[in-house]
């Protein structure tokens, strides 16, 4: 990350230079140079629990816990021309423990811990207009996937009250092939009276596989590509001045292998299998977002998202967050959040795929189901800052989530803003 970072800062110093060059004779502008203008981190403890978890063929325990951290450093900085320059350099953390994924292995250990590292740089340029230009990439890595991220985005003001946005990106992932233990290709299964289950392979050799992740040799896992490429349209309109509206459009193309190899599926002959799904999907998602000011302490935001894809899912979301002002220091700001989709049409309950089926999934997120979600968030930003004058605010939200699959959650999160 270190190198990363002070690459990337390089090369923006360098672009610094070059509109320095290029500034008009008749300008009284000065070059500011890249100073860091504030610093974020964000910390979130969240909890999961149900009973239809996928790697045990939509059955099972579904518990998780997951600790979450990020870094946000921004950097602020002006050229000759009097261009803004932003530059963000974020550092995210995640450790979770899972249930679920100890029964890769069909011996099914206690849990299994996974850690997720996701660094990510984002550089933007905004004109004395408030057009803006930008780009961003971004990077991901679990002990079952990595993935890296592109980005271009940008903005156009056409009046002081009119906005319009765009967004093009591409994810490049790499899915590891873990197995169940049961249906790791050449394969077959040894049980022993005590101690783990050894496995012998297509070689002869015998090994003993840890929660199905791998095994004791540390054999290479082979992987197999997911490309992921999204392009983004948002327009921002300001009609009066207690409201504002904005329309966002999504077009998402996803190619590659798109389920997961730890995924059990259980069939009607009570055989199982390995998920299966199609090794494309497109989806649509359409919303608009609508704030309106109640005076000066209140504020209404409303959102809503019609979604739809070519697996079968459709979907609608609601919500209300209604932050209230109680001093011009402190304000809450309590949400609620409705969404419902129907069926992927590849998806079906534990052992009721048919033999016939080309396309087969017990993953309980491609399910009918409806979710609610909500909570209540806290901000605070006291102007000799909190604990010391360097921190200028913070910021405390609670959400509890339930979905009528069984599955419910609580998460607390946490952030700081350091000038």
């Amino acid at each position: 990350m270190k190198k990363l970072s002070l690459t990337v800062i390089g090369l923006y110093m360098l672009f610094l230079n070059a509109f320095s060059q290029k500034s008009r004779p008749d300008t009284v502008y000065e070059a500011k140079p890249l100073k860091l203008e504030e610093i974020n981190l964000v910390s979130s403890y969240y909890k999961q629990e149900g009973n239809h978890s996928a790697v045990t063929g939509g059955i099972g325990n579904e518990h998780v816990v997951d600790l979450s951290n990020g870094l946000e450093l921004k950097f602020v900085g002006w050229d000759m021309s009097h261009n803004k320059h932003s530059l963000s350099l974020e550092m995210g953390f995640d450790h979770h423990t899972s249930a679920s994924s100890a029964y890769v292995s069909k011996s099914g250990a206690s849990s299994t811990q996974g850690t997720r590292i996701y660094p990510s740089v984002n550089w933007t340029m905004e004109k004395d207009n408030g057009n803006t230009f930008g780009l961003g990439a971004y990077y991901s890595t679990e002990y079952n996937y990595k993935s890296l991220g592109l980005d271009i985005h940008g903005s156009k003001k056409f009046s002081s009250n009119t906005e319009l946005n765009g967004k093009v990106s591409a994810f490049f992932d790499q899915v590891k092939q873990i197995y169940p233990s049961e249906l790791i290709p050449g394969v077959t299964a040894t049980p022993t009276t005590t101690g783990p289950t050894y496995y012998t392979t297509a070689s002869g050799r015998t090994v003993s596989l840890s929660s199905g992740l791998g095994n004791s040799e540390k054999e290479t896992i082979p992987s197999s590509p997911r490309n992921t490429y999204t392009a983004s349209v948002s327009l921002a309109q300001v009609i009066n001045k207690e409201m504002q509206v904005s329309f966002n459009v999504d077009l998402v193309s996803q190619s590659g292998y798109l389920g997961l190899p730890f995924h059990r599926v259980y069939l009607t002959d009570g055989s199982v299998h390995v998920e299966n799904l199609p090794s494309s999907r497109t989806k649509l998602p359409l919303g608009v977002r609508l704030n309106y000011f109640l005076g000066d302490n209140v504020v209404f935001r409303t959102y809503y998202r019609f979604y739809t894809d070519d697996w079968g899912i459709n979907s609608h979301t609601a919500e209300l967050e209604v932050p209230v002002k109680l001093n011009p220091f402190f304000s809450l700001s309590p949400f609620y959040r409705y969404y419902t989709q129907t069926a992927s049409k590849y998806f079906a309950p534990y052992a009721e795929h048919k033999t016939t089926d080309v396309y087969y999934t017990s993953n309980y997120s491609l399910s009918k189901l409806n979710s609610q979600f909500m909570g209540m968030g806290m901000h605070l930003a006291p102007p000799h800052g909190i604990f010391s004058e360097h921190i200028s605010s913070m910021e405390i939200r609670y959400g509890h989530y339930t979905q009528s699959t069984d599955l419910y959650s609580d998460i607390i999160s946490f952030a700081f803003t350091f000038k």
